[in-house]
């Protein structure tokens, strides 16, 4: 699996990144988004060897007598991209967020491969990470993370873009929750609104980040 040059640590915060293999298009429709999306909440805890299907998602949900839920992360703030994806996750057990991103990435590749008649890798050999050290970086990097299909060009508001957790840090969020941030980011959905549209302070922010910033 080779050498890290920063440890994932059990019980701290981490910013995960990982791009598709040589900048390939692997986000095209809404329904791949939308699966990538439902692949983290299925991911988020151990499910012993289960592969992730909307039939099994929905065996797991609709069960009378659920298994215990052991989570490998926790999810805190995520942002989906067309090339690329960003997490910002804690790590619940140790070993967690290898486990998770694993299951996630190969099976997002199974879905995309069987869906598009591919065949072949389609992420770049290993995710990226940072350990994420203070409350305050922690928040800058919530905006960072939210703020990356704007920067990119794709909407004009960060809520306008369906496949991030913005939503959720404004309550706004019509769907079933993924991401469990109130222990890190503690702001009102009004204050965490203005805080996120208050770009002269993002770009003194990004000076603090730029260090620390996988892409």
């Amino acid at each position: 699996m080779g050498y890290r040059k920063v440890a994932l640590k059990t019980g701290c915060l981490h910013h995960v990144f990982s791009r598709s293999i040589a900048g390939f298009e692997i986000f095209r429709f809404r329904e791949e988004y939308l699966r990538m999306m439902e692949t983290l909440k299925f991911y988020q805890v151990d499910r012993s060897g289960i592969r992730f299907s909307r039939k099994s998602a929905a065996d797991i949900q609709n069960s009378s007598h659920p298994k215990p839920e052991f989570p490998h992360v926790r999810l805190i703030a995520y942002c989906i991209m067309s090339t690329h994806v960003h997490f910002m996750l804690e790590q619940v057990m140790d070993d967690g967020i290898s486990k998770f991103m694993r299951l996630v990435l190969n099976s997002y590749a199974r879905y995309f491969n069987t869906k598009s008649g591919r065949k072949g890798p389609l992420w770049e050999s290993r995710f990226e990470n940072r350990l994420i050290e203070t409350d305050e970086y922690a928040l800058h990097l919530s905006r960072y993370i939210h703020l990356n299909p704007t920067s990119a060009g794709l909407v004009t508001r960060p809520e306008d873009w369906e496949f991030s957790s913005y939503l959720e840090y404004l309550g706004e969020n019509s769907g079933s929750p993924l991401c469990e941030f109130k222990n890190v980011v503690s702001l009102s959905p009004e204050l965490y609104r203005k805080f996120t549209e208050d770009r002269s302070d993002y770009q003194r922010a990004l000076q603090m980040l730029k260090a620390h910033l996988i892409d």
